[in-house]
């Protein structure tokens, strides 16, 4: 299942330096507006520790982790709705992507130039939603010129959904409120949403890029995220981006751990922001293990056995026949497959079965 999220922001809130900590990718960071001219895109590995422990029962020859693509979106500005700035284009990179990592500057740094002069979080937070709700609201009006009439006068039932859809986004938009805040109810409802491709609709995580002295506590500029982001049920985040940054410069696993103990974590912003994406999202993982390899697999939440089947393959899903699945703390308690069955903690499952995180699954099917 590929997974992409898109990081925005004004210029110099610490994107570019963000991505760089996330990404293997090296994006251009610097003090000036603009410097990222592509989206740079970085494939980044979702940490797991439960497949490093069933590595060392299974010793597979290989270890494959799931992944989760970053695009690196050049800063926003006042106007981009409008073209301004690199504007349209990049509103574009947004619309492709499954969630936002809004990144907030939330640091005093007189070196660092902020392209309205002073810091502070939450207007910049407002002028990049209303760029993106101005974008949305030109979307939605467009698609209403075209189904209008045919959903009032054609008798079209599609058409009317659709047209109902829209007219709700709009109110919604004309206030000043993002898409996301709409609720609708119904299945077709919830299909047709989808299918606008909404930037304000997708989930949003913000990450409030601190200095390290604020890495642990946070600062009083984070309060006001949380203040002002309170009733949108998004995930916040506080990260020292740059100091983030010299972390993922260190050769070995033991020196970053020394460094994060040194300034009070116990784990590192890009783990932190990945577990915080998939829980975005609604994302788990169910493990397959044997000879050849350990490898995590992504879906969502409350999938059934098939379902997760045709994670692997389509036809696991349409031949689908049973599931044999062993519980994570099982698999480590009793050391092995073989042991597991011996204890009976293996479990037959058939086409009902909800996966649940960490399932170590085995399907069976016939095409």
């Amino acid at each position: 299942m590929s997974l992409q999220c898109g990081i925005v922001g004004l210029p110099n809130v610490g994107k570019s330096t963000l991505f760089n900590c996330l990404s293997n990718a090296k994006a251009q960071a610097a003090n000036f507006p603009f410097c990222t001219i592509e989206p740079n895109v970085g494939v980044i590995t979702v940490p797991d520790e439960r497949l490093t422990r069933l590595a060392e029962l299974v010793h597979p020859g290989r270890i494959v982790p799931t992944t989760v693509e970053i695009v690196d979106i050049a800063g926003l500005v006042k106007g981009a709705s409008r073209g301004e700035g690199l504007g349209n284009k990049f509103l574009g990179n947004i619309r492709e992507c499954d969630a936002i990592i809004h990144v907030l500057r939330c640091f005093d740094d007189e070196n660092v130039t902020h392209v309205d002069g002073t810091v502070n979080p939450v207007r910049d937070k407002e002028i990049i939603d209303t760029e993106l709700q101005l974008k949305d609201l030109e979307t939605v009006e467009s698609r209403i010129q075209k189904v209008q009439k045919q959903a009032q006068t054609g008798g079209d039932k599609t058409a009317k959904q659709i047209y109902d859809v829209l007219v709700q986004y709009k109110a919604a938009l004309e206030q000043g409120r993002n898409a996301r805040t709409v609720r609708l109810e119904g299945k077709d409802e919830q299909k047709i949403a989808h299918d606008l491709f909404l930037l304000t609709a997708k989930p949003v995580m913000y990450v409030c890029n601190v200095d390290e002295a604020s890495a642990v506590t946070g600062n009083g500029y984070v309060e006001q995220v949380r203040e002002a982001v309170k009733d949108e049920e998004a995930e916040i985040l506080t990260v020292a981006a740059k100091t983030e940054a010299d972390i993922a410069e260190l050769e070995t696993y033991e020196d970053r751990q020394m460094f994060l103990q040194e300034i009070g974590l116990e784990e590192s912003g890009v783990n932190r922001l990945i577990k915080s994406a998939y829980r975005l999202l609604d994302l788990e993982t169910f493990i397959t293990a044997g000879e050849m390899e350990v490898k995590a697999w992504t879906y969502h939440k409350g999938w059934k056995a098939p379902q997760c089947a045709g994670v692997i393959h389509t036809d696991f899903e349409k031949g689908f026949i049973r599931a044999e699945v062993i519980k994570y703390e099982d698999y480590i308690r009793y050391g092995s497959e073989a042991a597991v069955r011996e204890a009976g903690k293996l479990n037959i499952e058939g086409k009902d079965y909800v996966v649940q995180d960490g399932d170590i699954m085995h399907f069976r099917f016939n095409v």
